[in-house]
């Protein structure tokens, strides 16, 4: 009957999840069951009859068996292996200890688990703060169309607390068209900007929706609404500005281009010429000449004077955006097109004059577009088919080389022929110097009216430092540099000295070497010797004479002369 009884002691330690150890009194291990070979990998037969000290790595029933103290839900690692165990004595009826046994369970796949679900909340929380704090408006459908999630922004934008919405159909907070959660919830498939009207101010927003599908079933939608009515408003705001700039932008007149210099007057005489005609007019050179200047003149001394002038900078618009802008577009044309459509500059330039400044920037695509306006006088507006016809005169301006861009292939070569019918050149600063003194009077008395001052001139010191500089920057750099100059006079101040202007790069002289090249005649080797030595006196002094006569060595009276021989008075 014993033996019976010890059997099934056996089986049912043996059938049990948990493992068990058991030792007595000496340390010697007399249980291990089947659950503690299969969690520790240990083999009973090997470990019974054994000190557990010796046969069991890491056990602690020894220690338990020495001071008598249980050990209860303890973590313990085996291995990879994470176990839970409760390690207590054994006592006798008298009280003394006569073994101890340890009860375990393999934790490592629930501890992974636990360990999945606290980064599961850890997303959670992280996903809820992102949508917390967006500025776009979020709403979350179930598969039902109830809201279930909806963030700060959505009342913000909709006018409706979360009250008002959570667990209620997702039409609710409809004013104008149809509910996207549902059409998502119906079709599966996500929508992109649609137009609605939301709210009880019925709010005009845009809207995304994207079906949300879990195992391969739709389980609900997200929508994203983003506020357009703040945005439509500054469009329209920015509309009406730029259509009052557009009548006031031709404000430039002949008078206003200052300058008596022979290749001024040319150049002016061209553009006179020019304005008669209804010819294309192409501007060429450098920046800051003043090209715009000469487009304002040439269109406000045509019979199109009347009609609209409309300046666009072809450099500073992306490709895209030029095309629409110039031609205008189609209902549906893009995403955000405007209903109805928009007209382009072209049309809004219609019986007027366009003047396309950086035309050698722009695009094959919009060439051939712009080719078709010169050709057929007609455009077709992005996203459309119907012909519009234009009377619009052309002046484009370039600091490019159109000629390089042509045999580079990049501009086209019919383009430039349409557009190069009256070529007209602007010349930089330092090819009329002799212009800086009137330019630099036109310049100071606007900007006595800017800055509230009474500078009458510039000093004759002054001068001859602006006389003495290339300006690559042309005259946009001589405005500049003046009114960096009345920046740092005192209000009193009523003339501009050396002093004033900021530094100016000196032009770099370099002399040939008399051992080199041609030999040239003694006279003149020494007369371009005293002309270049002079010249870095001048700039080294910043045009003031009478330091240069004292580097030089030399007395006023002769520094005059020597000047006046070399030319170099508007040098």
């Amino acid at each position: 009957m014993d033996a019976i009884t010890k059997r099934e002691i056996g089986t049912i330690l043996d059938s049990t999840h948990d493992g068990m150890i058991a030792v007595n009194a000496s340390g010697t291990v007399t249980l291990f069951n089947r659950a503690a070979e299969r969690i520790t990998g240990l083999q009973a037969d090997k470990v019974i009859g054994r000190p557990a000290v010796e046969a069991i790595p890491n056990t602690r029933l020894h220690i338990v068996l020495a001071t008598g103290d249980p050990e209860l839900n303890k973590q313990q690692h085996l291995g990879t292996t994470v176990i839970i165990t409760n390690r207590v004595p054994i006592r006798s009826e008298e009280g003394k200890i006569v073994g101890a046994v340890a009860v375990f369970r393999d934790i490592t796949e629930i501890k992974s688990l636990a360990e999945q679900v606290t980064d599961l909340w850890k997303a959670r929380n992280l996903l809820e703060a992102v949508i917390q704090a967006t500025e776009d408006a979020i709403s979350v459908a179930d598969e039902n169309g109830n809201t279930i999630i909806v963030n700060p922004a959505y009342t913000r934008i909709t006018g409706m607390p979360k009250e008002a919405v959570l667990n209620k159909p997702v039409t609710v907070d409809i004013a104008e068209g149809e509910s996207m959660h549902m059409e998502v919830l119906r079709t599966g498939k996500p929508v992109h900007h649609v137009r609605l009207k939301v709210g009880p101010a019925k709010k005009e927003v845009i809207v995304n929706v994207a079906p949300i599908f879990i195992e391969g079933k739709i389980r609900g939608s997200v929508g994203v609404i983003h506020d357009i009515s703040e945005i439509i408003a500054l469009t329209e705001e920015l509309s009406r500005a730029k259509r009052l700039l557009r009548h006031l932008e031709a404000r430039y007149k002949w008078e206003d281009i200052i300058g008596n210099s022979p290749v001024i007057v040319r150049a002016k005489e061209q553009a006179k010429m020019a304005a008669e005609t209804p010819a294309t007019v192409l501007l060429r050179g450098e920046s800051g000449t003043g090209k715009e200047l000469f487009a304002h003149a040439i269109h406000n001394a045509s019979p199109r004077r009347k009609g609209q002038f409309v300046r666009v900078n072809c450099a500073a618009i992306s490709e895209n955006l030029l095309e629409s802008e110039l031609f205008g577009y189609e209902e549906g044309a893009f995403t955000g097109a405007l209903k109805g459509g928009k007209k382009g500059l072209f049309e809004e330039a219609n019986g007027g004059t366009i003047f396309l400044d950086e035309i050698g920037d722009i695009s094959p695509g919009v060439q051939s577009k712009l080719l078709r306006v010169l050709q057929e006088k007609e455009i077709i507006r992005v996203g459309g088919t119907r012909s519009v016809p234009v009377d619009v005169r052309i002046i484009s301006a370039t600091n490019a080389n159109l000629e390089q861009k042509v045999h580079s292939k990049t501009f086209r070569e019919d383009l430039y022929y349409r557009l190069n019918v009256i070529p007209i050149h602007i010349p930089s600063l330092r090819e009329h110097k002799e212009d800086i003194s009137p330019l630099a009077e036109h310049i100071i008395f606007k900007l006595n009216q800017e800055f509230g001052r009474e500078v009458q001139k510039l000093s004759e010191g002054a001068l001859q430092d602006l006389l003495l500089y290339d300006w690559p920057g042309n005259v946009r750099e001589l405005e500049n540099v003046l009114g960096r100059a009345m920046i740092s006079m005192r209000p009193q101040d009523t003339f501009m000295e050396l002093e004033h202007l900021p530094l100016l790069p000196c032009e770099k002289i370099s002399y040939a070497s008399p051992l080199s090249g041609p030999v040239l005649p003694l006279e003149k080797v020494i007369a371009d010797a005293e002309r270049g030595v002079i010249m870095r006196a001048l700039q080294e002094t910043r045009g003031n004479r009478t330091k240069a006569a004292g580097l030089l060595g030399i007395s006023m009276r002769s520094l005059f002369y020597k000047i006046e021989k070399y030319g170099l008075k508007n040098d």
